[in-house]
């Protein structure tokens, strides 16, 4: 960039260098920060950065969140700020009645009372666990359901980018 200034009857010029401004939007691959707030169709906020005590930082197309939620960050600059709306088949899919499974309550590796409503995790034989919450008990059996909890449901997500790594 190129400024004159008058002084006097001569014409000062003189080059000022370009600075590069960080103004790259996010793209597959980056890992960036983002500040958020998850709610349901009736405004119960299920989930936030606020709750969390921090940004949530993941990396773009590193298939961790739901592709959905990372499709819809691609584009931003840092400091933008955006709202959008996901569809049960967009977030953690459709809420599944044969997720409902019936167990012997001797089977359940609880040191608690096992109580309707109350969460669990179920440990696989790969590592893998999985929450699952109670919903019937009875003298023997135990009705648990695997649906994700947030399954069936529409969310919509406050996100503002907060930084960019590529």
């Amino acid at each position: 960039m190129i400024e004159i200034e008058p002084a006097g009857e001569f014409l000062i010029v003189f080059s000022v260098p370009w600075t590069k401004v960080d103004i790259m939007p996010v793209k597959k691959g980056d890992k960036i920060k983002v500040e958020y707030e998850g709610t349901l169709e009736d405004g119960t906020v299920f989930d936030s950065s606020e709750k969390q005590g921090e940004p949530l930082e993941f990396e773009v197309g590193g298939g961790v969140l739901m592709e959905a939620f990372e499709d819809n960050v691609v584009g931003m600059d840092k400091g933008d700020e955006k709202e959008f709306t996901l569809k049960p088949d967009e977030a953690y899919g459709e809420y599944n009645d044969d997720l409902i499974k019936s167990v012997p309550k001797d089977k359940l590796p609880t040191e608690e009372e096992i109580q309707e409503g109350m969460m669990i995790v179920l440990g696989l034989p790969n590592g893998i666990q999985i929450p699952a919450q109670i919903v019937e008990v009875t003298d023997d059996n135990v009705k648990i359901d695997l649906n994700h909890p947030l399954a069936g449901k529409v969310l919509t997500f406050k996100v503002k980018v907060v930084e960019i790594a590529g």
